[in-house]
């Protein structure tokens, strides 16, 4: 899988509100997608969005939307 950078590996984050419990998920931008991931099972498994997805999720994360 190639990074939407280019790099040959994803870039994973965690939101900067995480508290470092554990209990957190990781994202990535590849290449038109968004990767999101348990950050507890880095070579699990990874959820892939269309980044349009992603941007409507991350806007309404917190409001009444959801």
């Amino acid at each position: 899988m190639t990074a939407r950078n280019g790099a040959e590996k994803p870039v994973w984050r965690k939101s900067t509100h995480s508290n470092g419990g554990g209990s957190c998920v990781e994202f990535a931008e590849l290449g038109g997608q968004i990767g999101v991931r348990d950050s507890k099972v880095k070579a699990g498994p990874a959820l892939s969005v269309p980044v349009a997805a992603w941007s409507s999720f991350v806007a309404n994360v917190g409001s009444e939307h959801l």
